[in-house]
């Protein structure tokens, strides 16, 4: 296989040519696409949920009978299916068809509610409508300058008296956003503050060295709201 031909490569490439364009979220689409005829890969699809949201209801115990949860950029679908197996009735989406069709494939028989939806113009109807909102890797998918508005939007999903759930790629808060080759951007302390509002509470936050890279440290987070 040539450089060219390999997938991390042809991610890479794909990322770039969107950013290129302007089109900072275009580039999910034709790499989920891509990905599903093995030109490509996924660098954040593992195949199983996140370990650090497995960690989280590991230590939780969230029980999801009669209420709701949102996965924002669902992927394959893998976190999904672990937040609807707790019993949460589960809306899961992503901009990406693709993804969206990897998800249905890869869980045929899913209690979870797969649907292609634009983070920046979510439904009218979701608006604090979810007892639990989690978030994974999307808003580091995107360009710095659109992090504040995605991070807007991700909180109005919340419910009153749900919960926000949010992992990310953790940087320094002195590294200046211009030194910051992405994707990803991963996110500040300042970034994970942004989340709250008002009514919405940071209640647990927990910095971690990736297992796969020691010198990579993941946030997870936890909000509340009133």
């Amino acid at each position: 296989m040539t450089e060219a031909e390999d997938p991390d490569v042809v991610s890479r490439r794909i990322a770039k040519e969107s950013l290129d364009q302007d089109d900072p979220t275009g580039w999910f689409e034709q790499l989920y696409s891509a990905a599903s005829e093995g030109a490509a890969v996924v660098p954040w699809d593992r195949g199983t949920a996140h370990p650090l949201l497995s960690e989280w209801v590991d230590e939780a115990q969230p029980d999801g009978s009669g209420k709701t949860a949102l996965i924002v950029g669902a992927g394959t679908g893998w976190d999904a299916e672990l937040v609807a197996d707790l019993g949460y009735q589960t809306t899961a989406f992503d901009i990406s068809a693709s993804a969206i069709e990897t998800a249905h494939r890869n869980h045929p028989d899913s209690k979870a509610q797969y649907v292609v939806a634009d983070l920046f113009n979510p439904p009218a109807e979701w608006h604090r409508a979810f007892d639990l909102v989690v978030e994974i890797y999307t808003v580091q998918a995107l360009p710095i300058s659109l992090q504040p508005a995605a991070i807007k939007q991700i909180t109005e999903q919340v419910g009153p008296g749900g919960t926000l759930l949010v992992i990310a790629v953790a940087r320094p808060d002195d590294e200046p956003d211009e030194e910051v080759e992405g994707p990803p951007w991963p996110l500040t302390r300042a970034a994970l503050d942004s989340f709250t509002t008002p009514d919405l509470h940071l209640i647990q936050l927990i910095q971690s060295p990736s297992p796969v890279d020691p010198t990579i440290n993941r946030w997870r987070a936890e909000y509340l709201r009133d």
